[in-house]
């Protein structure tokens, strides 16, 4: 199939390459696929529902948690069902516009994800540092807010992104991944400098480790309970952190220093940023997070009694 742009309607279609690799498959993936998506989305709801019907749950701290599983659910609503009609379908083509889209809502929920992870380190900092202000500091008030900047300003900030590339010249028509991310930017002729400055998330990284750092020096110099809380409540938001970290930093290498991975290197990576790290966090937070753990416990003994 040609790659083309269509002037009469003036829209620019798109072909991904990678399907061509896995086209003898393509039904046994989308069943591995759809799997995978409806089990994302059962235990990501699954806590949030825990987290919602438990009145003892409703804390700071847990409803961070639910707004990032929540986010998880909708970052993968980004791709997957695209994902699986592409499987079903003859040609794997895309409108530039859709594929903007694509590219925006992805990357919008991938800032918020960060900017989640932040609040709640704020959180657990102001809870082993400051215990006594805890309260008067982590109020409904600095929730939501948190929650609305969480989701706003990446919103923002991946609009002028967006804006910008819908403008630029393109010089290739064949999207090199499996879905619209930061392969969008190899199609364009020359590359805006907006990339470079807008288009990271160091800032909420850096007071992530800064907040946590802070964090295990206070509780290293008190007593042991403090420690043991420290550990327990910080180590799941750790996992968490690192695991969406090491997926930040392989996504930007590729299309801000321009890396050239192999195809099979570049499925592998994406599928990972797809499927590992949604599935990762109920997991996590469903296991170690004791209070959480506890209710999940309740709810499938209830669910074997009934059955």
């Amino acid at each position: 199939m040609t790659n083309c742009v269509n002037l009469e309607s003036n829209v620019t279609f798109l072909t991904l390459d990678w399907y061509t690799e896995i086209s003898k498959y393509r039904y046994i993936f989308f069943f591995i696929m759809f799997t995978l998506y409806i089990l994302i989305i059962c235990t990501n709801s699954t806590i949030v529902y825990l987290i919602f019907i438990h009145k003892n749950l409703h804390e700071p701290m847990y409803i961070f948690i639910a707004a990032l599983l929540l986010n998880s659910v909708l970052y993968s609503t980004t791709v997957y069902p695209k994902l699986l009609i592409g499987f079903l379908s003859e040609k794997q083509v895309t409108t530039y516009s859709a594929c903007l889209f694509q590219f925006f809502m992805f990357y919008t929920l991938g800032g918020s994800e960060f900017l989640l992870l932040a609040a709640m380190a704020y959180d657990r900092y102001v809870a082993i540092c400051k215990p006594l202000q805890y309260q008067i500091i982590m109020r409904k008030t600095t929730v939501s807010i948190s929650l609305v900047i969480a989701w706003l300003v990446p919103g923002c900030h991946m609009a002028v992104l967006a804006i910008a590339s819908t403008e630029a010249k393109l010089c290739d028509f064949k999207i090199k991944g499996i879905f619209c991310n930061n392969a969008v930017y190899t199609l364009q002729c020359q590359r805006s400098r907006l990339i470079t400055i807008f288009d990271l998330v160091i800032l909420p990284m850096l007071f992530i480790v800064f907040t946590y750092t802070t964090i295990f020096i206070v509780s290293h110099q008190s007593c042991k309970e403090i420690r043991k809380k420290a550990a327990e409540t910080c180590l799941p938001h750790l996992l968490v952190l690192i695991s969406a970290s090491v997926f930040f930093v392989y996504d930007v290498s590729i299309a801000r220093v321009e890396l050239d991975f192999p195809k099979t290197v570049r499925i592998i990576m994406t599928l990972q940023i797809m499927l590992y790290h949604p599935l990762f966090n109920p997991f996590v937070y469903g296991l170690k997070m004791k209070e959480i753990s506890k209710h999940l416990k309740k709810l499938l003994c209830q669910g074997k009694i009934i059955s």
